[in-house]
């Protein structure tokens, strides 16, 4: 059963939202993990379209499932078409809690999970455990990335299990603190390899 569901249907099958025109999404890349170190979107690599052709795009990951136990999925963003993942960042993250017995529930702010003008990757699910039935789910938007005016915002939010019955709703916004052209955006877990799981790029028209 998907347990993330968006106007009740599974996450795997949205191809329009609420708030966007029907077919102002378009589909432009699907990567797949098999033990893979990282999942990379570059500008003009393997049909991959991340420019001014679209002022939104959107990242949905589905399953995202650890080779490590208890490790975190992150994004970084690159301007030298994906030579380097290090642009400055500064974030905010707020994580709920929520385990199967009814009991730690929890809504907070997370200060060790957050960026303050920091180059590392940002954490998008805090602590993926990688029993066979656990995995992260979820989207990450990235508004502008071509703009050269512009610092590059963004927004995320992503769910998953850990200590084998804790749900986990992730919240993550921020902004990548560089005029120049964002064309490359990195996923990867902080230990250890993608084991399974899949990432689709959308372009989003606002018009």
């Amino acid at each position: 059963m998907a347990l993330v569901k968006y106007n009740n249907n599974s996450l795997s099958s949205v191809t329009s939202a609420a708030g966007f025109p029907a077919g102002a999404m378009t589909l432009i890349k699907t990567l797949t993990a098999s033990s893979s170190s990282t999942l990379s979107f570059v500008d003009g690599s393997s049909d991959v379209v991340l420019d001014s052709t679209y002022p939104i795009y959107m990242f949905k990951f589905i399953n995202m499932h650890p080779a490590t136990d208890g490790t975190d999925f992150q994004f970084n963003v690159s301007t030298d078409s994906g030579s380097n993942y290090n642009v400055t960042k500064t974030t905010t993250f707020f994580q709920a809690d929520h385990s199967e017995g009814g009991v730690g529930e929890s809504l907070a702010y997370y200060t060790g999970d957050d960026l303050a003008q920091g180059t590392g990757f940002q954490n998008l699910c805090d602590v993926i455990d990688n029993d066979n039935d656990n995995s992260g789910n979820g989207f990450l938007f990235l508004f502008d990335p071509s703009s050269t005016t512009f610092v590059k915002h963004f927004f995320s939010n992503a769910n998953g299990m850990y200590n084998g019955n804790y749900h986990q709703d992730n919240y993550v916004a921020g902004y990548g603190n560089t005029t120049s052209a964002v064309d490359g955006v990195q996923f990867k877990f902080n230990s250890g390899n993608i084991d399974s799981g899949t990432i689709k790029l959308y372009g989003i028209k606002d018009s």
